[in-house]
């Protein structure tokens, strides 16, 4: 039986003290493959292959653009308010109601506290949201960053999963991963 979709009431744009965080375009393209999707100390983490054209960006555009309007993926670009220069982008996926997020930063400005500021704008944002049961996200263990980056916006440490996950820009060997998830009040 499929999940009843449920469309969540995500803005177009959001933005904090530093940071414009806005519905990804197909205009992103070059500005993501040159940021950071092209670049393997970024994509060593993720769960996606590194982008090695700008075809590979686009089509990851395509699928942005058509999770969003589906209700499964709602993905932004982070931008600097300062120069409106795109440094990364942070996403959630939505199934019935348990959101899991990610986030990806150029690594020219990684340690400014631009993911932070970044994850701690969007959890304040979908904990309001009706029907959302459960936010959590993982990290291989070796991520300190991205744990560090999790625990300074509000996130727990649930689980050490072992042999969790295959990074696939990591040879495909399994990897312990850590689980976190953001506390939540009961809701029925």
């Amino acid at each position: 039986m499929m999940e009843d979709l449920m469309h969540l009431p995500f803005p177009e744009r959001v933005t904090t003290g530093r940071l414009a965080l806005e519905r990804l375009r197909y205009e992103d393209a070059e500005e993501i493959f040159f940021s950071y999707a092209s670049k393997p100390e970024v994509t060593r983490f993720v769960s996606w292959p590194t982008h090695r054209t700008i075809e590979d960006t686009r089509g990851f555009l395509r699928y942005a653009v058509a999770g969003w309007s589906a209700g499964t993926d709602y993905s932004y670009s982070i931008r600097t308010l300062d120069h409106g220069r795109l440094i990364g982008s942070i996403g959630f996926m939505n199934e019935g109601g348990r959101l899991q997020f990610g986030y990806a930063l150029s690594p020219t400005q990684w340690g400014l506290g631009y993911a932070t500021e970044a994850c701690r704008a969007m959890l304040g944002i979908v904990t309001q949201f009706q029907g959302v049961f459960r936010i959590h996200t993982f990290v291989d263990v070796d991520n300190k960053a991205s744990a560090r980056v999790l625990e300074k916006s509000g996130l727990v440490l649930e689980a050490r999963l072992d042999n969790w996950f295959r990074f696939v820009n990591q040879g495909g060997a399994a990897r312990d991963c850590l689980l976190f998830r953001l506390p939540l009040p009961h809701r029925s």
